[in-house]
């Protein structure tokens, strides 16, 4: 697979739910960037992290732990006007 132009990826924030295990969010990570995405910023506060990520990534990680299976939303700008 070639890498995805970054028009045709989408920005979104993935968190897990609490106590969910390293391995399985470094995991999603990794699955984005190996279909040509990129991570924009890890959080710390919470299990989670912005990325440019293929519709088939997003796919992908959305099925990959049923057991903790990560929200995923589309990041956007939000203001208070």
């Amino acid at each position: 697979l070639g890498l995805l132009p970054l028009a045709l990826a989408n920005s979104i924030l993935v968190t897990f739910p609490k106590g969910t295990p390293d391995s399985v969010v470094d995991n999603a990570k990794k699955s984005i960037v190996d279909a040509g995405g990129q991570i924009t910023h890890e959080y710390t506060l919470i299990k989670g992290f912005s990325a440019n990520a293929p519709k088939a990534a997003i796919q992908q990680i959305s099925t990959e732990s049923a057991a903790y299976s990560p929200h995923i939303e589309e990041d956007m700008d939000v203001s208070t006007q």
